[in-house]
């Protein structure tokens, strides 16, 4: 049951659903979680948001007013004192990446849908709403805390017909992945993932016969291309809604921290760290998807190749990067040293080296094996990975439905 109460009468346990007034002035990055830190209540009540709706069926209510008896002082159970604490309820542990799928699935359409739409008025040159990228920025950080590795990996698997869209989702995905990882607050977590929705916005105003060309673009091509940072930062500024911080993610992702980026050529400290880290995203996403002019890399051949651009990044934001995605992202072909063949199906935040994999090729007998699901950081476990493989050179079909598939009995 829902109701609605003043943000001052907030306390711990309480499920908040919803929070009057605009999402962009409230201290946190969601409108929909249970208070389980006294410093998100300090937060909330010292806020603008001036009313809160809570759940009573999945957390506490305001307590019932006390009784004129025990209300006589010297009586027993008067004063809050006596009152029987409240354990807030509990965080929900990390999904299995099977469990998660479909629901990463369900968000990931959604926010096709919402991404398809905004981006089609920005190309009418209509102003964007960045309160119309709430949901999107909630539900994908919803997803992302049950299991990061479901969402990221869906959302790597794009179309060419909807790679622009879907694009800006993943980002917004990775950003918010590497935001938390670094433990950046509520509200720049929030603000990562709406700079990675709207990084690329401008290229909505390229034309339509060079954003979708099938082959290389042309020089002349690349520098009309070049040009979409500049003209999204101009779209969003117009509009005077969007936070400083995603103006200057639109504008700075493509700099590098060697000078040599566009459109400014800005260097080291001259790029911000939001900015540094939509740059990582951006690319990691961009090289592992079905682009309209070339095929996916393996993402730990990815990251393996992103980590000797020498001068591209920031060193310490890659390595986070990397710490949150995994060094073996889910879906990357590996080859065991039992000699097997297996893909990896989720990430053990304990260990990085040690993923779940999905064992189904012997390449001692050059054939495939019965599947099966190997957690390689279970007791016991003797096996390990040796290294990452590309499927260029094996050319396995139905790769990303192996690690897709439900668990094995």
């Amino acid at each position: 049951m829902l109701k609605k109460i003043s943000a001052t009468d907030i306390s711990l346990g309480m499920f908040v659903q919803g929070m009057e007034g605009s999402w962009l002035t409230h201290p946190f990055w969601r409108s929909r979680f249970v208070l389980t830190d006294p410093a998100d209540v300090a937060a909330l009540k010292a806020s603008k948001v001036p009313a809160v709706w809570i759940d009573v069926s999945k957390g506490c209510d305001l307590p019932a007013p006390a009784s004129a008896a025990s209300q006589e002082p010297g009586l027993p159970g008067a004063g809050p004192e006596a009152a029987t604490p409240v354990t807030p309820p509990l965080r929900a542990p990390r999904a299995h990446l099977e469990d998660e799928l479909g629901r990463a699935a369900e968000v990931l359409q959604q926010s096709r849908q919402a991404m398809t739409a905004l981006f089609n008025e920005a190309r009418l040159g209509k102003a964007i709403d960045p309160e119309k990228c709430l949901p999107v920025v909630e539900e994908v950080t919803a997803s992302l805390s049950r299991n990061p590795s479901a969402f990221l990996s869906l959302a790597r698997l794009k179309t060419r017909d909807d790679y622009t869209y879907m694009h800006s989702v993943a980002v917004c995905g990775l950003m918010v992945a590497l935001a938390r990882h670094l433990g950046l607050a509520d509200t720049e977590v929030r603000e990562a993932g709406l700079a990675g929705l709207l990084h690329d916005v401008g290229k909505m105003q390229m034309p339509l016969e060079v954003l979708n060309k099938p082959g290389a673009l042309t020089d002349t091509e690349f520098g009309v291309m070049r040009g979409h940072p500049e003209r999204g930062f101009e779209m969003l500024k117009e509009g005077g809604r969007v936070p400083d911080a995603a103006l200057d993610v639109c504008l700075h992702h493509h700099e590098k921290m060697d000078g040599t980026g566009y459109p400014y050529g800005l260097a080291g400290g001259q790029i911000s760290r939001l900015a540094r880290m939509g740059a990582i995203c951006d690319v990691y996403d961009a090289i592992t998807s079905m682009r309209p002019y070339k095929a996916p890399w393996n993402p730990a051949d990815a990251i393996q190749r992103m980590s000797q651009w020498k001068g591209h990044f920031d060193g310490d934001l890659f390595s986070a990067f990397v710490t949150s995605i995994g060094i073996y992202p889910t879906g990357t072909l590996v080859r065991l040293q039992s000699g097997r063949l297996a893909v990896v199906v989720d990430q053990n935040p304990g260990s990085l080296v040690k993923p779940r994999v999905r064992v189904f090729f012997s390449t001692r007998s050059n054939m495939p094996i019965p599947l099966q699901m190997l957690d390689l950081s279970a007791p016991g476990a003797t096996d390990r990975i040796v290294r990452s493989e590309a499927n260029e050179d094996w050319r396995f079909p139905h790769l990303d439905q192996l690690w897709r598939q439900a668990p094995l009995p």
